[in-house]
């Protein structure tokens, strides 16, 4: 599994290196000390996992999380106790306490998915069901699989994602999105909302040639007219 470690400290990254010698199945593909530097190695080598320190110099972890398309697994390797980071929301795979012990780094390791199918040189992969995003909205987080998001709908300069009982608010444009993600699975209903094909439930014809679309769960979705055709022969109707 291609693994990236971000941490400020340096002799934090060594000591994780060398106990991470212990797990043959994990490869570490790069190191970055801050955020900016771990941007840019996670988008050139596309890593299937992180071991990440949360409070770092300028942008902290869950900013840098923020700032990808696509999120790698992701165990915290914090200062933080347990309660803070329930306090966040964040459903990580896993947290190490600070000094790392080998038990619970062997703990850790143990909850990876097995079979892991490695990101390397997908430059051009578009998001799938099978891929997570990072979302913030406040003071909390959450890692979602967008097999769980069922709607994207377009909010001024922001992006309301619908999942569960949720609806936070990302910084991005629809149109940067919907180049992202795969259209076998997602579909840009019209041009404020972006749906996911596998909650659509119901469709019954619309004013004007259009369609409106029930998702699970009881959202409704217009779909203009322009764009019903083509969601037509995607459903195969």
């Amino acid at each position: 599994m291609r693994t990236i470690i971000v941490d400020d400290e340096r002799l934090a990254r060594k000591e994780l290196n060398s106990l991470l010698e212990e797990h043959p199945d994990i490869e570490i593909v790069g190191e970055a000390a801050n955020a900016d530097e771990a941007y840019e190695l996670i988008n050139d080598l596309h890593p299937d996992l992180l071991f990440m320190d949360i409070q770092m110099p300028g942008k902290t972890g869950f900013e840098l999380l923020e700032m990808l398309d696509n999120v790698p697994k992701v165990i915290f390797t914090t200062a933080y106790d347990e309660f803070a980071l329930k306090a966040f929301e964040v459903n990580a795979l896993d947290y190490l306490l600070k000094p790392i012990q080998p038990e619970r780094l062997r703990d850790s390791i143990s909850k990876l998915p097995k079979g892991q199918k490695t990101t390397e040189n997908m430059t051009d992969k578009r998001l799938t069901l099978e891929d997570q995003v990072f979302v913030k909205d406040g003071d909390k987080c959450w890692f979602v699989s967008l097999s769980n998001i069922r709607l994207f709908e377009s909010d001024g300069n922001y992006i309301k994602v619908y999942f569960d009982s949720n609806r936070p608010m990302i910084h991005k444009s629809l149109n940067a999105l919907d180049e992202k993600l795969d259209a076998r699975h997602f579909f840009r209903a019209s041009r404020k909302h972006i749906v996911n094909l596998s909650w659509v439930e119901g469709i019954e014809p619309w004013f004007n040639g259009g369609l409106m679309v029930r998702l699970k769960g009881g959202d409704k979705v217009e779909v203009s007219r322009r764009q019903a055709a083509k969601f037509k022969e995607m459903m195969s109707l």
